[in-house]
């Protein structure tokens, strides 16, 4: 074959955050592992998802904190200034968007990096920068996703942003259009708007957040409308217009074009498998995804993990299914995975977490469904609270337990924390309502969701 292939224990391909996980656990076991990633090791979530994303998000809300002062407290005056927002993930989240110190962590566990895209070659063999390893244990894929962009007339060659772009801007536009409704879509969107960018979000399904309950994405819209953004909701972008002097211009259907200067595609993601060489492991290379079973295994000695799966573009999906794989891997008892109880948080004000099916899906399912809804205002948390209070929590039930639910409001992710674990455990309805709720709190309105079951 013209090379001899080096024998490792295991080669891991993509070290995004699920990858980066895997191997350096691996290695901390004292296997010869062999880490190959093309782009940060970390993956989206430090350098362009989650954690700088938040931080955004962190800024903003605190704007809007601010402009709330003279309904509760007396009066304040916001003057937005993007400048701190732009230093701090510079300096504090991505290092300028330098991996040297992941890069460190992992061989500093015991792993070997190697920078480049590495290829399936065989059952056991991935080829990386004219080099071919050998991996007696396995190989495991986490090599993530990337933005898609629509093949929308006109968009293709234009200098349109992702969340990449949103994220490394240092400077913001004077007026934006989002393509785009769903969780990033509509948190960069309100970012930006309480930083005075005048936004416009156009999103082809007839609601925001269309994964989630439909009163949620009601909650969203009228959030964002009060920020001051212009929304379109049922709309198809056609083509897109760009002009250097004149921004962009989106044309939508009948109606009249929307127009910025600048323009955020934020219309979903795809898990990257082309290229991989998925086929000389018996896996169809032109899937949307990788499937694997309930252990990660994707075929023998393949494992999985993270975006690439299709199980959800998750940072702690990734580090589950990361703990999953390494078990495996090295011979552990352990449970396998379980996707009934997939806890997800839109990171608008307010706060949307959801966990396991909406109504919608759980009806078609069938069984005894029943729903539970109450009114974040009219708790008593909700009404001290007063100034964006907006929420709700709306409860799923299929026969005795709870098979889903949505917490809305000002700490709708935290509040999420208790009714994954009721729907990850199976937990009784009749103990859910006999368990004593402290007051005043935002989780005690769950108690009576749980009362309006119905």
């Amino acid at each position: 074959m013209g090379y001899v292939a080096e024998r490792v224990d295991v080669v891991v391909v993509g070290l995004g955050v699920g990858g980066e996980e895997v191997a350096g656990k691996l290695a901390e076991a004292g296997l010869a592992v062999v880490g190959i990633e093309s782009n940060l090791v970390g993956g989206e979530c430090p350098y362009f998802g989650c954690v700088p994303t938040k931080m955004m998000i962190r800024a903003a809300n605190s704007l809007a904190e601010a402009r709330r002062v003279a309904r509760l407290a007396g009066s304040a005056s916001v003057n937005p200034d993007w400048a701190p927002v732009a230093r701090r993930i510079r300096e504090e989240a991505t290092d300028d968007w330098d991996d040297t110190v992941a890069v460190e962590r992992f061989v500093g566990k015991g792993g070997r990096f190697i920078r480049g895209y590495g290829t399936l070659t065989g059952p056991r063999t991935v080829e990386v920068a004219g080099q071919t390893f050998e991996a007696a244990r396995g190989i495991v894929i986490g090599t993530g996703a990337a933005p898609v962009a629509p093949p929308i007339e006109g968009l293709a060659g234009t200098p349109y942003w992702t969340n990449r772009e949103a994220v490394e801007a240092e400077e913001l536009p004077v007026s934006m259009v989002v393509l785009g409704g769903g969780a990033i879509g509509v948190e960069l969107a309100q970012v930006f708007a309480r930083f005075g960018v005048r936004v416009t979000v156009v999103e082809a399904a007839d609601r925001l957040l269309p994964f989630d309950e439909p009163e949620a994405g009601a909650l969203v819209r009228t959030a964002l409308e009060a920020d001051g953004v212009e929304i379109h909701t049922g709309m198809h972008a056609t083509r897109v217009l760009h002009g250097e002097a004149d921004g962009f211009a989106v044309e939508i259907g009948g109606a009249a074009p929307v127009t910025g200067d600048r323009l955020l595609v934020a219309t979903g993601r795809r898990a990257r498998v082309a290229d991989l060489g998925l086929e000389h492991v018996g896996v169809d290379a032109s899937a949307h995804a990788v499937s694997t079973d309930e252990r990660m295994r994707v075929a023998d000695g393949v494992w999985a993990v993270g975006d690439v799966t299709g199980h959800g573009a998750f940072t702690h999906m990734a580090m589950y299914e990361a703990g999953i794989a390494v078990r495996d891997i090295l011979g552990q008892e352990g449970p396998p995975a379980d996707y009934r109880a997939v806890p997800r948080v839109s990171f608008t004000d307010p706060e949307v977490g959801s966990v396991g099916l909406t109504e919608a899906q759980a009806r078609d399912q069938g069984g005894d469904v029943r729903v539970g809804l109450t009114d974040l205002t009219t708790s008593a948390r909700g009404w001290i609270h007063k100034e964006g209070n907006a929420g709700l929590i709306k409860l799923i039930a299929d026969g005795d337990v709870l098979v889903g639910a949505t917490s809305v409001g000002p700490m709708g992710g935290e509040v999420l924390s208790m009714l994954t674990l009721a729907v990850h455990a199976r937990v009784p309805l009749a103990e859910l309502r006999s368990m004593i709720y402290a007051y005043p709190t935002f989780h005690r309105a769950v108690e009576d969701a749980l009362h309006n079951l119905a």
